[in-house]
């Protein structure tokens, strides 16, 4: 069959565009729930192009372990994942420091470090199996028309048919530059914050025994996260021009670089990995919702990495959305659901973007004493229990209903 070829109308409650973690978990949530679904990702499944399959890690709140574990995935994921049990905060050259522990807040871990590529290939295995769904990857849309009626579009992928779609709702997964957002009239505000992240995965001569640091210094954050198999994940954010500096070092003189920022508290830094970057903006559509349309995870808010709050603040929505739509017995692309959606999420999302913000406006101020008020505040902030089970409760997100996913309840099947 030619790619010229059309294929019969696929006729779904939902259209799914974008099959990065987040787009993949929603697709996984609704699994089951008697909702036809149509899942489009641009990128084949499992190619190194995909963020969702590469090296890169992520760090699970608990409130994100427990959805995975509610979509029967968090046993497979679990053998890669590094728990986090001791949060220690500083500032390059001031006396402050902070310490968080997990047993000091009673609970096992504050969250779990895993690479990209498990949870990537985790959601697309249960993917492969799920009812109701079709999978169309690597493909892309076209010829996108929003009414009040219904969604309409073609799907395009190569030497395939062209299968033309009607859809209740879309739902913009697509990332920070999403073309579904655009395509639905929503405008995004980016700010720049002057920053690239350079990640790289790095060994070091002592254990890491679940320590992460969140180390500010003159030019951004600089992470050091354990992983599962024992190496340390490095998410050291910098100017522009030093970002390409870093790429280019030969392993060994990034070593001693990144020793030199860092110091000695997580050992010896002895090899390191293949290095990559990514810009760091924030990225905040001016609208959450449009007509037949929503917006989730990256396409709504892209943040800066500081305290690893992107992923999971996009998977509540995930958890969210899924939920709305499986309690809804008519229209799930009507305006009350999606008013609804937007009303439960904006308090988490108003919370998650401004928390994360704030830090990095916070570490970045340079007027005189601002440092000084900084480290005291840290200092003061390591001696009081109630800050620190404030923080603690940060993962959790910052408000609105609790998801059941998000609860260890399943979603009601219909």
């Amino acid at each position: 069959m030619s790619a010229a070829t059309a294929a019969p109308l696929l006729e779904v409650d939902v259209a799914v565009i974008g099959g990065g973690m987040v787009g993949a978990s929603l697709a996984a949530a609704l699994a089951g729930t008697g909702r036809r679904l149509v899942l489009i990702e641009s990128v084949p499944f499992g190619a190194a192009a995909q963020p969702s399959f590469d090296e890169r890690t992520t760090a699970l709140g608990n409130v994100s372990r427990r959805i995975f574990a509610g979509l029967g995935l968090w046993d497979s994921i679990a053998p890669e994942a590094a728990a986090i049990c001791t949060i220690h905060v500083s500032e390059a050259g001031r006396f402050g420091f902070a310490r968080l522990t997990a047993a000091e807040q009673g609970i096992d871990a504050f969250g779990y470090v895993v690479a990209n590529r498990c949870i990537g290939a985790a959601l697309w295995r249960a993917l492969s199996a799920a009812p109701r769904l079709t999978l169309q990857a690597p493909a892309r849309i076209a010829d996108l028309a929003i009414t009040a009626e219904c969604v309409r579009f073609t799907v395009l992928s190569a030497g395939g048919p062209i299968v033309p779609v009607r859809a209740q709702l879309l739902v913009a997964a697509d990332g920070a530059h999403s073309q579904v957002r655009a395509a639905a009239g929503i405008a995004a505000e980016v700010v720049d914050y002057d920053q690239v992240a350079v990640v790289a995965n790095v060994g070091s001569d002592r254990p890491h025994q679940g320590r992460a640091y969140e180390r500010f210094t003159a030019s951004g954050p600089l992470a050091v996260l354990p992983r599962h198999d024992g190496a340390c994940a490095i998410i050291w954010a910098c100017r522009p021009q030093r970002a390409q500096e870093l790429l280019t070092l030969d392993e060994r003189t990034y070593l001693a670089q990144l020793q030199a920022q860092f110091g000695w508290r997580a050992g010896r830094f002895v090899r390191a990995g293949e290095r990559s970057c990514y810009p760091l903006k924030l990225t905040r559509a001016t609208a959450g919702v449009a007509l037949r349309t929503v917006l989730i995870g990256n396409a709504a808010q892209a943040l800066h990495p500081v305290a690893g709050q992107g992923f999971n603040l996009g998977l509540r929505d995930a958890a969210m959305l899924a939920e709305l739509i499986a309690d809804t017995t008519g229209d799930v692309g009507a305006q009350p659901v999606l008013s609804r959606f937007l009303e439960w999420r904006a308090r988490d999302r108003r919370g998650v973007v401004g928390f994360t913000d704030g830090l990095i406006r916070l570490f970045g101020d340079t007027r005189p004493g601002a440092a000084l008020l900084r480290n005291l505040g840290l200092v003061v902030f390591d001696l009081a229990p109630p800050a620190k089970d404030a923080l603690a409760r940060v993962s959790a997100g910052f408000g609105g209903p609790t998801p059941r996913l998000a609860r260890g309840l399943s979603l009601r099947h219909v």
